[in-house]
C-alpha cells in the first residue's frame, strides 16, 4: 500500500458484444454509467466507471464489444476496445456462457483470445449469464478456455443477478497496486453529463425500437439548462439517416417520441437527484455515421 494506505489501478473490461460488460461495470460502480441494451454493439464510446472498496479505488474500462468490424463505425469502435484494453492495468474478459455451442465459444471470443496469446496478453477470466447453463456445460466452458494459457483466474458470474460478482471484485481488488486515488471519493464516473444524458435517450430508443431502427440513429445534447429551482432542462436532437425513419421515430400523432422522452427524463431524474424537463426533436442527417465530427464527441478515432 502507499504511505496513506490506498492502492489504485485500471481494469479494462472486454469481450465479445452482448457479454454483459455495461452490466457489469454498472453494478460495480452502483449506477448506471454505460449504456445497457439486448441489441449488440451498443457501446460506442470507452466509460470509465470508479467503485471504492476499502482503500482500494479500482477505475473499470467498459469498452465497446470487440468483433470483426465492416463499417467505419465498427473499426472505430474495436479500435477503442483494444486501446481500452492496452491502458488499463489488468483486462478481465467477459465470456457469454449462453453462446458455448459445440466445445467452443463464440467466434468473437475466439478471436479475442487469440488477439491475447498473440500479444502476450493476461487476463481475468469472468464466464457471464452462468443461472441460464447447465453447470457440465460450464465446466466445459471453463476448461476449453482455460486451456488457451491466457487467463490467470477463472470466476463465474451473472452480471444482471449479482451472483459470483462479489468474488470477481474482492480478486480485481487485490490486484490493484499501491498508489494515490485518481479520483474524487464520491464520484463514479468520467462521463460528462452531456453525453450520460444522451446516452440514457439512446438506451431507450433502442430498447423500444432496435427491430425498426438497428443503428441507424444516434443522439445529441443539444442544451443543458440548470434553473433557479434546482431542475435542469435539456434539449437533445435523435438524428435519423432517413425521413422514413424519422417517422417510425416520431410515431402516430407523436405518441413514440413522447413515450421515450418519459423513459428517458424517468431515468435521468433517479440518476441525477433531480427534476428534468426533457425536449427531444428529431431531424434527418444523412450518413451521420461518416461524420468525423461524431467520432470526436464519442472520444473515436475516425480514421482507425
Amino acid at each position: 500500500m502507499s504511505e496513506d494506505g490506498r492502492a489504485c489501478g485500471f481494469v479494462a473490461l472486454i469481450g465479445a458484444p452482448n457479454a454483459g460488460k455495461s452490466t457489469l461495470l454498472n453494478r460495480f460502480a452502483g449506477a448506471k454509467v454505460s449504456i445497457v441494451s439486448p441489441k449488440v454493439q451498443t457501446t460506442r464510446t470507452r466509460v470509465l466507471g470508479i467503485r471504492i472498496e476499502g482503500d482500494t479505488q479500482i477505475i473499470f474500462i467498459d469498452t465497446p464489444g470487440i468483433f470483426r468490424p465492416r463499417r467505419r463505425l465498427d473499426r472505430a469502435m474495436v479500435a477503442a476496445a483494444w486501446g481500452g484494453a492496452g491502458e488499463a492495468d489488468h483486462i478481465c474478459l467477459l465470456a457469454d456462457a449462453t453462446r458455448f455451442r459445440g466445445g467452443e465459444a463464440d467466434p468473437d471470443t475466439r478471436r479475442i483470445v487469440g488477439r491475447l496469446k498473440e500479444t502476450g496478453g493476461r487476463a481475468v477470466l469472468a464466464i457471464n449469464k452462468v443461472d441460464a447453463v447447465s453447470k457440465p456445460a460450464l465446466l466445459e466452458m471453463a476448461a476449453v478456455l482455460d486451456a488457451e494459457g491466457v487467463f490467470s483466474e477463472t470466476f463465474m458470474v451473472s452480471a444482471e443477478k449479482g451472483g459470483g460478482t462479489g468474488d470477481l471484485l474482492a480478486h480485481l481488488t487485490s490486484l490493484m497496486a499501491p498508489g494515490p486515488w485518481l479520483f474524487p471519493e464520491d464520484q463514479i464516473s468520467d462521463m460528462p453529463r452531456r453525453l450520460l444524458a444522451a446516452e440514457i435517450t439512446r438506451e431507450k430508443l433502442y430498447l423500444q425500437l432496435h427491430q425498426e431502427l438497428p443503428y441507424a440513429a444516434t443522439v445529441e445534447t443539444d442544451s443543458w439548462e440548470e434553473r433557479e429551482d434546482g431542475s435542469a432542462r435539456i434539449e437533445q436532437t435523435i438524428y435519423v439517416e432517413r425521413d422514413s425513419q424519422k417517422a417510425i421515430v416520431l410515431g402516430k400523432g407523436g405518441a413514440r417520441i413522447k413515450q421515450l422522452g418519459r423513459a428517458a427524463r424517468e431515468e435521468l431524474q433517479e440518476l441525477l437527484e433531480q427534476r428534468i424537463h426533457l425536449f427531444l426533436f428529431v431531424k434527418v442527417r444523412d450518413k451521420w455515421g461518416d461524420d468525423p465530427a461524431r467520432y470526436r464527441d464519442w472520444g473515436l478515432d475516425y480514421n482507425a
